[in-house]
């Protein structure tokens, strides 16, 4: 699938949005895509779900974690669109989830074993912290996390990520700490769209 197919679908849904925003980042910025509003159409996620899985088809992948909640559709669309495993069972779909300190763990009975081969999944990059947090999870349960996918990199090609990473698209927006957003510095205050700030702020 082209960037210019996903752009316009993104569009369409009306995922990309402008006005001040506050990244869960932490930096501002006038952009904000909200993955979701695409993701809610079985028919739309499927078919990035497979487009982003054609990426990693060179790979052995057992298993695709994501980080909730961005990542947990694009992760189950991309896991079913992976070929089964070597012993025949289907690639599995898991998540990790913030504890009650706002850390990314293993919960609902999600495990890795020994050495399984884990594809990280998330919906968009920033910074990459949350597929990094991601990673450090899985590994330290012993997994052995192999690549990084996402539907999008607005980071302008700064992800640095210790594993092979690809995504679909790359979305030039600016983004600034809160001290150099010129929005700020005109007086206008940030909006947090994101789910987890949704959580904290009903």
């Amino acid at each position: 699938m082209r960037p210019e197919a996903i752009t316009r679908m993104l569009e369409d849904v009306g995922a990309i949005r402008q006005g001040h925003f506050e990244l869960t980042s932490g930096l501002h910025s006038a952009t904000y895509v909200q993955c979701a509003l695409v993701l809610q159409y079985p028919k739309y996620a499927e078919q990035l779900g497979r487009a982003l899985a054609a990426e990693f088809l060179d790979l052995r992948v057992d298993c695709v974690a994501s980080p909730a909640l961005g990542g947990v559709i694009l992760g189950h669309e991309v896991a079913r669109a992976l070929p089964p495993r070597a012993d025949g069972a289907p690639v599995r779909a898991i998540f990790v989830e913030r504890d009650a300190t706002g850390s990314l763990t293993l919960r609902r009975g999600f495990r890795v074993d020994p050495d399984e081969h884990v594809l990280v999944v998330e919906d968009v990059w920033t910074t990459g912290g949350s597929t990094y947090s991601t990673i450090r999870v899985l590994e330290e349960a012993g997994a052995r996390v192999v690549a990084a996918g996402a539907l999008i990199d607005r980071s302008g090609g700064q992800i640095e990520l210790p594993v092979r990473t690809e995504a679909l698209m790359e979305l030039k927006v600016e983004s600034y700490a809160a001290a150099e957003c010129p929005q700020c510095l005109n007086g206008s205050v940030a909006v947090k769209p994101g789910s987890r700030f949704a959580r904290a702020n009903p």
